[in-house]
């Protein structure tokens, strides 16, 4: 009864930029998951170049992040940049149809994350200014249930299309990716059109004058802390593409893989909007320990994992850390910062975790095939770094942000 109140309360553009994730999310999870297979399986690329195109990506996204958000309080426009951000994006990815080297696909992924980096901070700031912040933490994350809830269903599709081409096969084919792309297009486009269609600004962001006045100094201090906190976390949260590999590495095959995933995604979908209520009555800070502490747990089970079903179950448990840690964490931000200044937050927010993702993913490549052999550890030597950092971001948090 409670949450069927709370649904009543959104703003029609949470329901429309849902919709949207919705949609995008099956055209992209449809794709994403099957490129480090891709990569390795038919292009045979080594584990560092792929954490590489995975940094690159990232970083650039996240770069771009920082102008976006800070531009969309500037203009007061919200909008108009995450239509053109969800567009760009729509248009680059049937490109990875040809791809026949790793640049080629590092060329797409770039172009796919800098229309991910416009439309980011824009995005999450409309979500905010369309709810107030005792209904905050829920918005995120029902928003984030329906972005997952999108995922489920890509990756299911993608599994179908792998189980028709190639069915039980242990590595993907050329044929497998190809056919995945090109059903990804009608879910991509669909998305820019009810967004364009649907959405609308509210008033509230800053005007040109009080934007220029605007400097990092000025964010209140919590919000600085919590950025540098996130960083450290995520310099051990490196590509969930290693994940997948690891998971092949102990054996589980491309369909079996794809399953895997759809566990992961409907743990995800499920909890997001439950999660994001309780942060609301309990406070997000604790909901976002609980969640780094999970990732911490998981990604020892990761490190120790011997057999592919064990992958299996904690990637479903990884599931419980995004739903505990992703709409909340956005929601927390919001709590903290004025929405003139939301834009720009949610930018310095997105590109501190999207930076951080290039070290992150070349380090982790570097521990699975360098260091980490020479260590002793292996494969497993990315995932026990990540635990690590894991915990030790939670204790920061803990006791420097009250």
């Amino acid at each position: 009864m409670e949450q069927s109140n709370r649904l009543r309360k959104l703003h029609p553009n949470i329901w429309i930029v849902t919709a949207t994730s919705f949609l995008t999310d099956i055209s992209s999870e449809m794709i994403v998951y099957l490129i480090p297979l891709f990569l390795s399986n038919v292009l045979g690329v080594r584990m560092a170049f792929i954490g590489l195109i995975d940094g690159v990506a990232e970083t650039t996204s996240s770069l771009l992040k920082v102008y976006s958000g800070a531009l969309s309080d500037k203009l007061g426009q919200r909008k108009r940049l995450t239509v053109i951000g969800y567009g760009i994006s729509a248009i680059a990815k049937p490109f990875l149809y040809f791809a026949n080297t790793w640049g080629w696909v590092m060329g797409v992924r770039f172009a796919d994350r800098v229309g991910k980096g416009i439309r980011t901070a824009p995005r999450d700031a409309l979500v905010a200014a369309s709810t107030d912040e005792g209904n905050r933490g829920f918005a995120f994350g029902f928003h984030r249930a329906g972005d997952t809830a999108g995922a489920f269903i890509g990756i299911a599709i993608a599994a179908l299309i792998v189980w028709l081409t190639q069915a039980g096969a242990l590595q993907i084919t050329r044929t497998t990716f190809q056919t995945a792309v090109l059903v990804s297009v009608i879910p991509g486009v669909l998305a820019v059109i009810v967004l364009g269609l649907g959405a609308k600004d509210l008033g509230g962001a800053g005007s040109m004058s009080d934007a220029k006045r605007l400097s990092f100094k000025e964010f209140d201090p919590r919000f600085k802390t919590f950025l540098f906190i996130v960083v450290i976390f995520t310099l051990g949260n490196s590509s969930d593409s290693f994940i997948i590999l690891r998971a092949q590495e102990r054996g589980l095959n491309v369909l079996q893989t794809l399953f895997m995933l759809m566990t992961f995604t409907a743990v995800y979908a499920i909890l997001s909007s439950r999660l994001g209520a309780l942060s609301d009555k309990v406070g997000r800070r604790r909901l976002i320990i609980a969640g780094w502490l999970m990732y911490g747990l998981v990604y020892l089970g990761f490190a120790f994992a011997q057999a592919g079903w064990q992958i299996w179950l904690m990637f479903g448990l990884y599931g419980i850390y995004y739903a505990a840690t992703e709409g909340v964490a956005k929601a927390f931000v919001a709590d903290l910062v004025p929405d003139a200044q939301r834009g720009a937050a949610y930018g310095l927010f997105n590109a501190a975790i999207g930076i951080t993702a290039l070290p992150a993913s070349l380090l982790a490549g570097l521990l699975w095939q360098g260091f980490g052999q020479w260590m002793g550890f292996g494969p497993s030597a990315p995932f026990l770094f990540g635990a690590a950092l894991a915990l030790f971001a939670s204790t920061l948090l803990w006791r420097r942000v009250k």
